[in-house]
């Protein structure tokens, strides 16, 4: 089996690396700043559990042609989701068996994007629970825990299999839009850690910056129970029980929630490496997921559109904001 990772930045190059030291066969396709520096260094994955994988540079299969990827039976899009059209497309001149292609990216439009250029391939939802940081010189770190989870598929045994090999646990699941809400309900922290410019953990630890993420949470569990979609349990509290306990105070909400604070000190939101590297970020696909949804629904999603306001704003001009003062500013158009 032949493994193609499309889009070989922190997500890909981890989930590359670790499947490429456990012995798979993969191809990356990354951007030539992305080559030069896995030539030089080689690839190394590791995580939160002391778990240190080397690849060296030797051994990697590294391209900027993204013609490589019709050698491949599957394929790993993660790229950045404003980049998944031009993905499709690219994909649809070079593909020439029915390669089964999945998506490990934010948000849940990218499938239906993928789906509706390469309509005669198999696309399959994909999920990835886990931060990772690009720490420079090849080193990417898993900072946080989950296990992956991608839909269900009878061509996927020698991908579990591999995944096995890999020592990261891969689930198949029939309900993929389930755990994709759950996930991105989660993921409604990114912009919140993005603008306070603070590592996740030390973010987490600070009351008002909870309670902004348990608003913008109740917000969408509220679009979803409406819209009868029930997200699911990907962590030990029920995903609407969540934000009751992000407000609690500290003290409570430290012994209630040491998983949730396993975090290593010095990872921040991939929305926060972004903001810091002058990229674009995301948040159109992860609280603009939330504001498409009210939409669908003849409803408004301000706190989430507020969000994604300040992110825009941040994007040109980058501004740490304050516990206090966000939640004011959320606080405000909640109430309007």
């Amino acid at each position: 089996m032949k493994i193609c990772i499309y889009g070989a930045g922190s997500i890909g190059c981890y989930l590359g690396g670790r499947l490429a030291a456990a012995g798979a066969n993969v191809d990356f396709i990354v951007r030539p700043r992305i080559q030069q520096q896995l030539q030089q260094s080689g690839l190394t994955v590791s995580d939160y559990l002391g778990k240190n994988n080397i690849v060296p540079a030797s051994k990697l299969q590294l391209s900027t042609d993204p013609n490589i990827a019709a050698q491949a039976d599957i394929i790993f899009v993660c790229v950045k989701s404003g980049a998944t059209e031009q993905v499709a497309h690219e994909l649809k001149e070079i593909l020439k068996k029915n390669t089964i292609i999945i998506s490990f990216q934010n948000g849940l439009s990218n499938v239906g994007i993928l789906k509706q250029v390469l309509s005669e391939h198999t696309i399959l939802e994909g999920m990835v629970p886990f931060n990772v940081a690009a720490l420079g010189n090849g080193v990417f770190h898993q900072g946080t825990e989950g296990a992956l989870h991608v839909k269900k598929h009878v061509g996927l045994n020698e991908l579990v299999a591999a995944f096995h090999n890999a020592q990261l646990e891969l689930k198949l699941e029939k309900d993929m839009q389930a755990i994709q809400w759950a996930k991105l309900l989660l993921n409604l922290n990114n912009s919140i850690n993005a603008l306070s410019q603070l590592p996740l953990k030390q973010q987490l630890s600070i009351r008002a910056y909870r309670q902004c993420l348990a608003m913008a949470q109740i917000e969408a569990l509220s679009l979803l129970k409406i819209a009868k979609i029930q997200p699911a349990q990907l962590t030990a509290i029920p995903a609407h029980l969540v934000p009751y306990v992000l407000k609690l105070p500290n003290s409570i909400f430290t012994l209630l929630s040491k998983k949730m604070l396993a975090i290593d000190p010095l990872a921040r939101s991939s929305m926060a490496d972004d903001l810091m590297a002058g990229r674009a970020t995301e948040t159109d696909w992860i609280n603009g997921e939330v504001v498409r949804l009210a939409t669908q629904l003849n409803l408004k999603a301000p706190i989430n559109q507020k969000l994604i306001e300040l992110i825009k704003q941040a994007e040109i001009k980058p501004k740490a904001w304050s516990a206090e003062i966000l939640k004011n500013q959320l606080e405000m158009v909640a109430g309007s």
